[in-house]
C-alpha cells in the first residue's frame, strides 16, 4: 500500500482506527471484541505506511503483546462530573503545547481515572491510565484507553455520562514504538496503584 504523500497515510491509518473501533462497539462479545482489535490492530503495526513501527522493523515485527481477556476489568462507569476542573498542558516537540482540561472522574475498582478532554482544534475524550507494573510488563509512560479524536472509542451511553472502560483494551502510544513520536503520557492523576496486566504489554 502506497500513498502519494504522509499526510494521506495518516488519514487512511486514522479511517481504519476509527472502522476498528466501530467494529468493536457492534460485537456483542467482549472477548470476541478483543480478539478482533487485537488482530486487526497488529495488521495495522505491521502493515501501514503510518504505522509508528518503524519501516526497517516491520518485516520482523512479531505484533504487540498483547494478554489474555479478562471480564472481570471490563467496567461501565458513570463519569463524575461533580469535580474541580483543572487544566493540564502537555509540551510536544512537534505541535507545541497540547491543552486538556479535567471534565470527570472514573470511580473504577482499580482506582480513580481523570477523564481529559483536548482543548484543541476538534476535541475529544482522553482517558489515559498509568499502573503498578509500568516500567516493568507495561509501558513506563502509561497506556490510552479512551482517545476519541483518534478513534479509540470503546462506547457507552454518553447522554447517561457512562463509558465503557475496558483495561483490556489499553494500548502504548505510538512513542512506545519510536522516539520520532511525541504522545501525551498519563499525569500523576491518571495514575492508579493497582497492577493491570492486561491489554498491550510492553516490549
Amino acid at each position: 500500500m502506497e500513498f502519494a504523500a504522509p499526510g494521506l497515510a495518516v488519514a487512511d491509518w486514522r479511517r481504519e482506527v476509527f472502522a476498528l473501533y466501530r467494529s468493536v462497539r457492534a460485537e456483542p462479545d467482549p472477548a470476541a471484541a478483543h480478539a478482533l482489535w487485537q488482530a486487526r490492530r497488529n495488521e495495522l503495526l505491521t502493515n501501514h505506511p503510518a504505522s509508528p513501527v518503524p519501516p526497517e522493523q516491520r518485516a520482523t515485527y512479531p505484533g504487540a503483546r498483547v494478554a489474555p481477556y479478562r471480564s472481570d476489568l471490563r467496567f461501565e462507569a458513570t463519569v463524575d462530573t461533580g469535580v474541580e476542573p483543572f487544566s493540564w498542558e502537555f509540551e510536544s516537540a512537534s505541535d507545541g503545547v497540547i491543552p486538556f482540561s479535567r471534565v470527570g472522574v472514573l470511580r473504577l475498582p482499580i482506582g480513580d481515572l481523570d477523564v481529559w478532554w483536548l482543548e484543541s482544534y476538534g476535541g475529544g475524550l482522553f482517558v489515559p491510565v498509568k499502573d503498578a507494573l509500568a516500567g516493568r510488563s507495561t509501558y513506563g509512560g502509561g497506556r490510552y484507553l479512551i482517545d476519541t479524536v483518534k478513534g479509540a472509542d470503546l462506547g457507552g451511553d454518553l447522554a447517561r455520562g457512562r463509558l465503557v472502560v475496558d483495561l483490556n483494551f489499553a494500548y502504548n502510544p505510538s512513542c512506545a514504538y519510536s522516539p520520532e513520536w511525541t504522545c501525551p503520557l498519563a499525569p500523576a492523576t491518571s495514575t492508579v496503584g493497582a497492577e493491570l496486566p492486561v491489554g498491550e504489554l510492553a516490549g
